[in-house]
């Protein structure tokens, strides 16, 4: 059994994260998953992106036990392992502590849904989770924080929310591959900064209506999506 196109998947995303400006530090991290083999990759713990290869990537299975490699996987492992055994059709994961996005969560607010901006990726406000208490952060801290996230979205799709503010903490965003979950987690911190610029603006500023969100974000998504191309290649 092979994990190298997993790995190699794995580490184009987490070499692509300090481009995209979502990090500081070494603070992120990516994972993709294999569901069918009941594996995943993810970012060992505390690398320098220019110091990252895909030797270094780290191979678990579901359960938590390393199948290959020999660095220390991200401290956050275990929530990437609790959302990939609950969300269904989920196959990467990041993580990133982006500025206006962290604002959100440390202000312990929904991220609102104000403009179609945020509707082409998201169908609803963006939420954050409760607070964790003593005893969640104290034991299994990271494994407890997937369970919060989870326990938010009991009433939520998350392929309609593919993202999570965790309170007092940061984004989650995911997606059905690892680049879609890099874009998502970009439209993420960008629309975190509108909306933090908006109601500085007009903290009063409305929703936008059911009507306008739906049809935005069914636009892009779905059985009836008609943007962008589908099996129309360029003309030359």
């Amino acid at each position: 059994m092979t994990f190298s196109a997993l790995k190699e998947e794995c580490l184009a995303a987490n070499l692509d994260l300090p481009t995209t400006g979502l990090v500081d530090l070494t603070f992120g991290n990516v994972s993709v998953a294999d569901p069918e083999r009941g594996v995943f990759v993810i970012k060992p713990s505390g690398v320098s992106y220019g110091d990252l290869r895909a030797d270094h990537i780290v191979v678990l299975d579901f359960e938590g036990n390393v199948i290959e490699g020999s660095l220390r996987p991200s401290s956050d492992t275990p929530t990437h392992r609790y959302l990939y055994r609950h969300f269904s059709g989920v196959r990467s994961v990041v993580h990133t502590h982006s500025r206006n996005a962290v604002a959100f969560a440390q202000a312990g607010m929904d991220l609102p849904c104000l403009g179609t901006t945020h509707c082409d990726y998201f169908n609803g406000p963006v939420p954050v989770t409760r607070a964790m208490t003593r005893e969640e952060t104290g034991g299994e801290y990271e494994w407890e924080t997937g369970k919060v996230i989870v326990e938010r979205f009991r009433d939520i799709d998350p392929l309609e929310l593919p993202a999570v503010l965790v309170r007092n903490h940061g984004p989650f965003a995911w997606g059905v591959t690892a680049a879609k979950a890099i874009e998502t987690a970009v439209a993420l911190e960008a629309i975190a900064d509108m909306a933090l610029k908006t109601l500085l603006l007009n903290p009063s500023a409305e929703a936008a209506p059911a009507y306008l969100r739906t049809r935005h974000f069914f636009r892009k998504h779905g059985s009836s999506a008609y943007y962008g191309q589908v099996n129309r290649p360029l003309p030359d």
